[in-house]
């Protein structure tokens, strides 16, 4: 079974720019997207029914901003929308697709913003989502993937210490992701590669992907327990489309 995440940046953009050659191509089992920017009565249902998927959407109530989805080839045991916290639950965040011996969980994770006017918020939300998560995985192992808008180690960008301060990668953010780890989530694509320059994020200014001037900000973190099911962990840098590239998980 292969799962892919993709922040598209606009689900609609993208499909513009090679986003559905992607999917008729590559036909992952299970299709993960944040930042789908779009109602799904605004996209062409039609289409993704004609490639034998299940959706399910989660949309902000703000139009045209943030939102999740999830594409299926098998469907779901159940789906369930947002962590059911009015605080969090109106930007479209979360899904959840649970299967016979995994739940599947995407998630579009806050960004600090410049300036850092939304840190303290973002701490909340790490502290709100892992008690989610940790709460979920007691009746079924969790695997959680999308956008977490932070580079976990100064491995994981290409200009740590210019970039100390800056949404992304300040100690308070890197520290929610520690905790994530120390509660038995495995960050899935450095077990299997530790090697530096792996990035899935560019800014569109300054050529930074032509350069490969980036940011690792997307992951599949697998339940401890669920591990032994994982056969391969990979980022999909060739894949265009949106200013961040695909990830994927391969389950045995």
């Amino acid at each position: 079974m292969k799962i892919v995440s993709w922040n598209v940046n606009g689900i609609r953009a993208a499909s513009k720019k090679g986003f559905c050659e992607f999917v008729e191509d590559d036909r992952p089992d299970i299709l993960c997207l944040q930042e789908t920017k779009a109602q799904p009565e605004q996209y062409d249902l039609e289409w993704v029914e004609s490639l034998g998927y299940h959706h399910f959407w989660n949309s902000a109530d703000k139009k045209g901003y943030s939102g999740t989805t999830i594409w299926c080839q098998q469907e779901p045991n159940s789906v369930s929308l947002g962590m059911g916290s009015a605080e969090h639950d109106g930007e479209g965040r979360v899904i959840v697709a649970a299967f016979d011996k995994f739940q599947l969980v995407t998630v579009y994770t806050p960004n600090s913003k410049r300036g850092l006017t939304r840190l303290d918020y973002r701490q909340i939300w790490d502290r709100d989502f892992l008690k989610f998560v940790r709460k979920l995985n007691k009746k079924l192992p969790v695997i959680f993937c999308g956008d977490l808008n932070c580079a976990h180690q100064e491995i994981d960008l290409a200009n740590p210490k210019s970039n100390r301060r800056n949404a992304g990668f300040t100690d308070e953010e890197r520290a929610g992701l520690d905790k994530f780890i120390a509660a038995g989530f495995i960050d899935s694509f450095r077990q299997f590669d530790q090697s530096p320059g792996k990035y899935t994020w560019w800014t569109v200014r300054t050529n930074a992907r032509e350069r490969n001037i980036g940011w690792r900000l997307d992951y599949f973190f697998v339940a401890q327990e669920f591990w032994n099911q994982i056969k391969a962990s990979r980022i999909r840098e060739e894949v265009m489309g949106s200013d961040h590239c695909p990830v994927e998980l391969v389950l045995k």
